[in-house]
């Protein structure tokens, strides 16, 4: 027996939303995917009229469902933004370079400037020469840091007023575990926010915090979007993939486990900054590169310190705690 949409009552249903169980039809999933998405805009107050936004790009289903929702949404809402394409050159053959094609494909496609910044020009260093010094084991640490200090130096050279980028559910339900198993109180209640770091120079949103990846993936299939599939060949041995599994797992039980472990987070209370009684970092200002930072030095700045000294694997050792750039 055909199934009619449980939204419209009129057409044939096409797919099944993880996060509520309904049935839909691929019209009626268009319209609750984009609506909920500008409700979490809205809701949250992600932008002001006349923004200037950098949409980190990685060619991925996240960042080019991304890209395109909000521009839809920019024209359907009149937000009003200005957005830009950001994307981030790691150095990784055979894996960025066809993935930043997709990019480019994308760009000509939705009209958006783009910019692409790179590690080689960055910090001297790729991620295949940064693997050959400190092999595959926390790899993701080094590139974890330097994606993210690359992202910001991109959206500053794009005079960005705010990042944009295309974590979703999954991935915050993810980084909570993570940071909670870390004992890292101060990323963790930065991570369940959908703005992190309000009041700084260049706050990043995630417009998608409360959008299953299942969803994310349905609605590129549907819309026929044009993106990189291949994951990044040193991602396999990372050890979010380990928080990834025990959420899988916990989803096959319960549907709504992914957003339910968001929304216990944000039930969390956490010290206010300035706090006598709790020791919690401390923002400044890079002394080298002006990066913020809670040390003298930057992450970024102490780690290619190690690539460019030899003593990379040393501190690779201890990088999994101290050097970690989930938010």
């Amino acid at each position: 027996m055909v199934r009619a949409c449980s939204s419209c009552k009129v057409d044939k249903a096409a797919v099944k939303r993880p996060k509520t169980g309904k049935a839909v039809c691929k019209k009626c999933f268009f319209g609750l995917f984009e609506d909920e998405v500008h409700q979490t805009i809205i809701s949250n107050k992600l932008f002001s009229k006349g923004e200037r936004v950098a949409i980190g790009a990685s060619g991925g289903k996240d960042s080019t469902v991304l890209a395109y929702v909000l521009s839809l949404l920019n024209r359907r809402h009149s937000y009003g933004l200005d957005l830009f394409l950001l994307s981030v050159d790691e150095g990784i053959s055979g894996y960025r370079d066809d993935s930043l094609a997709a990019v480019q494909r994308n760009k000509v496609e939705y009209g958006l400037p783009l910019l692409v910044v790179d590690y080689k020009r960055l910090y001297g260093w790729t991620m295949d020469q940064i693997v050959q010094v400190i092999g595959r084991k926390s790899n993701c640490t080094f590139c974890g840091v330097f994606r993210r200090q690359a992202l910001d130096r991109g959206a500053t050279l794009l005079k960005a007023d705010k990042v944009a980028t295309g974590h979703n559910a999954d991935d915050i339900a993810e980084t909570i575990f993570l940071n909670f198993l870390r004992g890292d109180f101060p990323r963790l209640s930065r991570c369940v926010d959908a703005v992190t770091g309000r009041g700084s120079e260049l706050p990043r949103v995630k417009p998608f915090k409360y959008t299953y990846e299942k969803e994310i993936v349905m609605y590129a299939y549907f819309k026929q979007l044009d993106y990189f599939a291949t994951e990044c060949v040193y991602s396999p041995n990372a050890y979010r993939g380990h928080a990834r599994q025990f959420l899988k797992d916990l989803e096959a039980k319960r549907p709504s486990a992914i957003v339910d472990v968001i929304h216990a987070a944000e039930q969390f209370r956490f010290p206010e900054p300035g706090n006598p009684d709790v020791a919690m970092p401390v923002q400044r200002k890079c002394e080298r590169c002006s990066y913020i930072s809670s040390q003298r030095l930057c992450k970024a700045c102490i780690l290619t310190d190690s690539l460019n000294n030899g003593t990379a694997a040393q501190v690779n050792r201890f990088s999994t705690n101290k050097f970690s750039s989930n938010e």
